[in-house]
């Protein structure tokens, strides 16, 4: 059963740090561009961070960028280190895998076909 499975998340204060891991299991994603999302209640999900098949070009949304680093490993492990935390980051957290991309870039939720379960990420003020 191919599985995305996410960990790490939880309640941190503001100006706190938390670092999200997805594990991968199933099949291989070493080709494949992975990301993380984030769904707010009410709100659509939106990409936080992205990063191609060997974590050699990564792209940030406009309010990760510089406070968030997105990094993948050897086994297809994929972290998201969020470090100054704000109230306004507080949501589900979400690791994707686009599987029908291979060794390029994917930066729209439609893109990406495998979803893990979700980690809650709450920041207090």
């Amino acid at each position: 059963q191919v599985q995305l499975v996410e960990s790490g998340g939880g309640l941190v204060q503001a100006g706190g740090s938390l670092r999200l891991s997805c594990a991968a299991s199933g099949r291989r994603f070493s080709r494949h561009p992975m990301g993380w999302f984030r769904q707010a209640p009410g709100e659509e999900r939106r990409l936080v961070a992205t990063l191609n098949w060997n974590g050699s070009s990564t792209y940030y949304s406009s309010s990760a960028a510089g406070r968030f680093t997105i990094s993948r490993d050897a086994k297809d492990t994929v972290y998201l280190q969020m470090n100054s935390l704000k109230p306004e980051d507080t949501a589900v957290y979400y690791c994707a895998a686009d599987t029908r991309t291979d060794f390029g870039m994917s930066y729209a939720a439609p893109e990406y076909d495998v979803w893990g379960q979700g980690t809650q990420v709450t920041v207090s003020s």
